[in-house]
């Protein structure tokens, strides 16, 4: 790549003043007082795409919030690689925890502070300034499309939708998104898979309102005490999840890609630390990276009922609720996994209790194969510049629309991202080392001359 590194180190400046413009927009899907903010950030992304050398870019009309679309053909011959990414940001409270303001970038100790700085906009600014460079020097060998969202945070619900609509000007030959994480610095690695979600809420009703715990106590079920034994019982003694056909179409991985998977560094005595736990926990016979990356889990994330309020109130409450979601691995739909629980949660009930299970929301698990010609040319961009060539990672998280391309759109993604994990997204004082965010810039554009060959 000619010139590559001198043509980042020129534009260094200009590259923060036109990413600090978007930061700068309070772009919160969550918060419906920033709706004007959406459009406005959804705006200026098609002026810098515009500018970086679209021939094409417009802000385009959805169900929610607008899509921008850009597009640049050199050859309808050649291929097309369309990138994805977010313009919308997570809410910023605590606000009294963020040692700087969210929406005002700041650099210091070599960083980019502010809210959306590494998720996503850094990251898909990045991919806007590697396009921007090889549109300039004539070296772009494939024809770009852009799609930038501004639903990510929020699940991305109005984006399946214009994806079918749009199928046709959203055809490619693959999906490029930076919106994940490297192990570290000195440690390349690619995001090979992604988990899947499955969220419900589940309420567990005794009697029809609350009683004296001493008069009624030991005669009438607590919903709280069998809710708290139903929950229990979803996990055997090896922590194996109880539900029958949970498993049934889990795709177990290689045993050659398990071990390139641990060669990924791990100090799981400074993982402990951090966490301040003594001791980890999970599914008996695999490794703590592989139970967060290759195989699911079910987990509480919330549980009420009764008296929570200051105090002792002794009531035997009427009604008990929890939020209880899993994650996913390959294979394994959602849709069925959410009436596989749905049914033996409601049937496990005992007669002396009712209980509801409402499906909320979900999304599939993603597998990019390393045989893939798109996966191979990112791992040796990012060998070209990092030196070293990337591990593959199964990443525990979920970005649900991944695989809503692939079922929409007949595409497969790849997950390039240089984040880290000390980057803090989604809380207060998140922030992308300037190191990694010029390295992004200067990796892409391999990618593009790889898959191309």
């Amino acid at each position: 790549m000619k010139d590559l590194k001198q043509y980042i180190a020129d534009n260094k400046d200009r590259f923060l003043d036109e990413l600090f413009s978007l930061i700068r927009i309070p772009s919160i899907s969550a918060e419906a007082e920033h709706k004007d903010d959406m459009r406005r950030c959804a705006e200026r992304w098609r002026e810098l795409l515009l500018a970086a050398g679209a021939d094409r870019a417009e802000v385009m009309p959805s169900a929610g919030n607008p899509v921008v679309y850009g597009e640049k053909t050199i050859d309808p011959a050649k291929p097309t690689v369309l990138v994805y990414g977010h313009y919308d940001v997570m809410p910023v409270a605590p606000l009294d925890l963020w040692r700087t303001e969210p929406f005002e970038p700041v650099v210091k100790d070599g960083r980019i502070w502010a809210r959306g700085a590494d998720d996503d906009k850094g990251q898909s600014f990045m991919q806007a300034k590697a396009f921007e460079y090889m549109v300039k020097t004539g070296q772009l060998p494939c024809n770009v499309k852009f799609m930038l969202e501004g639903e990510e945070e929020i699940g991305s619900g109005s984006l399946y939708g214009f994806c079918e609509e749009h199928k046709e000007m959203l055809k490619s030959d693959v999906i490029l998104v930076s919106d994940t994480s490297m192990l570290a610095p000195d440690v390349p690695s690619i995001t090979s898979g992604l988990r899947g979600l499955c969220y419900w809420e589940v309420e567990v009703t005794g009697a029809n309102h609350d009683l004296h715990s001493g008069l009624f106590g030991g005669a009438v079920a607590n919903p709280i005490n069998i809710l708290c034994k139903m929950i229990a019982d979803l996990h055997d003694a090896d922590g194996h999840i109880t539900i029958p056909g949970f498993y049934d179409d889990v795709l177990v991985i290689s045993q050659e890609e398990r071990a390139l998977m641990a060669q990924a560094p791990f100090d799981l005595e400074a993982y402990k630390r951090d966490l301040g736990i003594s001791e980890v926990h999970g599914e008996k016979g695999y490794s703590t990276k592989e139970r967060t990356g290759i195989r699911p889990c079910l987990d509480v994330c919330g549980i009420w009922g009764g008296h929570t309020g200051e105090g002792s109130k002794t009531v035997l409450p009427s009604k008990a609720h929890a939020k209880i979601s899993t994650r996913l691995v390959a294979n394994q739909d959602y849709n069925k996994i959410s009436q596989l629980f749905k049914d033996y949660f409601e049937a496990a009930a005992p007669d002396c209790v009712t209980v509801k299970v409402t499906p909320c929301h979900g999304g599939a698990a993603y597998v990019s194969p390393l045989s893939m010609k798109a996966y191979q040319a990112a791992e040796r961009a990012m060998e070209t510049t990092f030196g070293r060539r990337p591990i593959p990672t199964r990443s525990g998280g979920s970005i649900p629309i991944v695989a809503g391309f692939e079922k929409i759109l007949g595409v497969k993604s790849i997950l390039m991202g240089f984040g880290l994990a000390s980057d803090d997204i989604h809380a207060p004082n998140e922030n992308y080392p300037l190191d990694q965010f010029l390295k992004g810039i200067e990796t892409i554009p391999y990618f593009y001359k790889y898959f191309c060959e």
